[in-house]
C-alpha cells in the first residue's frame, strides 16, 4: 500500500492506495477547538466501497471496537453519514462517507503537565515516537512522580491545546534508553496494542552482556513471573507468563581478560524486565545491571537500548520503521573493550 499526504487547513488528508488499485480516502484531524475556533477533535472518515452493510458492522471491520462506539455515543462524540448524524443501525450504501468524531479525552487527573525537553523522533495525528534517555522514567511513580516522559508529553499537549491523553504503547525501564511509542487517543492505543498482541510490532534492542554466548544466534523461550518476596524482581518460573527473546551476537569484546558481547535482541513478548531476566538466566547478565547480577564497573546502568520500533501505521496502513543510535555511554563502553 502507498500513501499520498496533503494538508488542507488543519486537516491532514491521507489517500491510501491498495495493491489492487482501489483507493480509500481517510480524513484525519485532532482535538477540539484551536485558537481560530476550529474543531480539533480526532476524526476518521471512511469512504464506503461496498453497500448493504450496517454502520456498526462497517466500523467494526475498520477496527473500531464496541467500547469505542459506546464512548463515542455517550462521551461527546458522534457518527455521521454524508453529514447527517446516524446511529449504528443505519444501513450504508456504496459511496457513503462515514465520519467518526471521537469524544474529547480528559487528561488524567494524576498526571501533571510539565515543560521540558523531549527528543521527538516522529509525530503525526495519531502517535509520537520519543527517544528517551537513560535515567528518565516513562510514567510517574511514587519514587519519581515528575519529570517523566508522560509528564512532558502531557505538557506538550496542553501547550498545543490538544484534548489528547497520554497512552503509552511501549514503555521502557527508567535506566533503559531508546525508543518508545505514545498514542494520542485510546482508539489508536487499542489498534497498536492489537498489533502487538498479534506479533505485528517489531521491537529490537541492543545490549552489552557479560561473557561470550556459546552460539551466535539463539532463542530464549522461558516463562517469567515475580520473584518470591519481591515486588520488583522477575525470574524464570514454569508457572509464569510465556516470554520469547531472539538473540544475535553482533560483536565479541574483551577488556583486561574479561569477555563481553554486543548483542541484538528482538522481543516477541513484552514482559517486565524480559531481556534482563532472560540474559541472566542464560548466564550472561547485562553489564551495569546490578539487580540481575551485572557489574557496574564499566557502566552505571543496564547497558540496554531500544534501537528499533516497527509497525503498521493504523491510519495509513503503511509499515513504518524507526531507529535510534546507541547513546554515548554505551558507545564509550564498547570503545573501551576493543
Amino acid at each position: 500500500m502507498s500513501t499520498r499526504w496533503r494538508m488542507k487547513g488543519s486537516v491532514l488528508h491521507v489517500f491510501a492506495h491498495s495493491h489492487s488499485g482501489n483507493a480509500s480516502k481517510i480524513h484525519l484531524s485532532t482535538a477540539m477547538m484551536n485558537k481560530d475556533g476550529q474543531d480539533q477533535r480526532f476524526q476518521m472518515t471512511f469512504h464506503v466501497e461496498e453497500g448493504d452493510v450496517l454502520l456498526r458492522e462497517f466500523l467494526h471491520a475498520k477496527g473500531i471496537s464496541r467500547r469505542t462506539l459506546t464512548a463515542t455515543k455517550y462521551e461527546g462524540g458522534h457518527i455521521s453519514v454524508n453529514g447527517i448524524e446516524r446511529n449504528v443501525r443505519h444501513p450504508l450504501q456504496i459511496g457513503d462517507l462515514v465520519v467518526v468524531h471521537f469524544p474529547p479525552e480528559q487528561p488524567s487527573a494524576g498526571l501533571r503537565a510539565e515543560e521540558g525537553e523531549l527528543a521527538i523522533l516522529y509525530e503525526d495525528e495519531a502517535f509520537i515516537i520519543v527517544d528517551k534517555p537513560a535515567g528518565q522514567s516513562t510514567i510517574p511513580s511514587r519514587d519519581h512522580p515528575t519529570g517523566t516522559v508522560a509528564n512532558l508529553v502531557a505538557g506538550k499537549f496542553a501547550r498545543e491545546r490538544l484534548p489528547a491523553t497520554v497512552h503509552v504503547v511501549t514503555r521502557l525501564d527508567r535506566d533503559t534508553s531508546g525508543l518508545l511509542c505514545i498514542a494520542k487517543n485510546r482508539h489508536i492505543h487499542h489498534l497498536l496494542s492489537e498489533q502487538m498482541m498479534a506479533s505485528g510490532f517489531h521491537r529490537e534492542y541492543n545490549a552489552v552482556v557479560e561473557g561470550w554466548p556459546e552460539l551466535d544466534r539463539f532463542v530464549i523461550n522461558q516463562p517469567l513471573g515475580r520473584k518470591e518476596g519481591s515486588i520488583i524482581e522477575r525470574v524464570v518460573r514454569q508457572d509464569g507468563q510465556y516470554a520469547r527473546t531472539d538473540v544475535e551476537v553482533l560483536r565479541r569484546l574483551q577488556r583486561n581478560g574479561q569477555n563481553f558481547a554486543l548483542v541484538k535482541l528482538v522481543l516477541h513478548t513484552g514482559r517486565t524486565h524480559q531481556i534482563r531476566v532472560h540474559m541472566q538466566w542464560k548466564g550472561h547478565p547485562l553489564s551495569g545491571d546490578d539487580l540481575y547480577g551485572g557489574s557496574t564497573e564499566m557502566i552505571g546502568r543496564q547497558a540496554l537500548h531500544c534501537a528499533t520500533l516497527g509497525f503498521t501505521n493504523p491510519l495509513t496502513g503503511t509499515y513504518q520503521l524507526f531507529n535510534s543510535d546507541l547513546p554515548f555511554d554505551m558507545q564509550y563502553m564498547i570503545s573501551q573493550t576493543l
